[in-house]
């Protein structure tokens, strides 16, 4: 049996992996314009951007969501790292 490049069953689950990389890829952009968009609201209307309660019921809505495999702990690292990653890329935006 293949277990190398060749392998069918390797390339439909690569195939599938690389599909579901460019849906992440294309939320995580389109998370990064509605995010700069409510800044830009906020800023004008003069509303702290920044709202950790807000970041606490997403991650509550988020976990109720959840049905795994992911855990909670994983969960709450990747909502953070995507938090962290669209701040630091509005920052760059200035």
């Amino acid at each position: 049996m293949a277990s190398g490049p060749t392998d069918p069953v390797i390339t439909q689950f690569r195939d599938q992996i690389s599909d579901n990389d460019l849906k992440i890829v294309a939320a995580m952009n389109k998370r990064l314009q509605l995010v700069a968009q409510l800044k830009q609201y906020k800023e004008v209307h003069g509303v702290d951007f920044y709202d950790p309660a807000r970041e606490e019921w997403m991650f509550t809505y988020l976990s109720r969501a959840n049905k795994g495999p992911l855990s909670n702990d994983g969960l709450r690292e990747l909502f953070a790292e995507v938090l962290a990653v669209t701040k630091r890329e509005l920052d760059t935006r200035k």
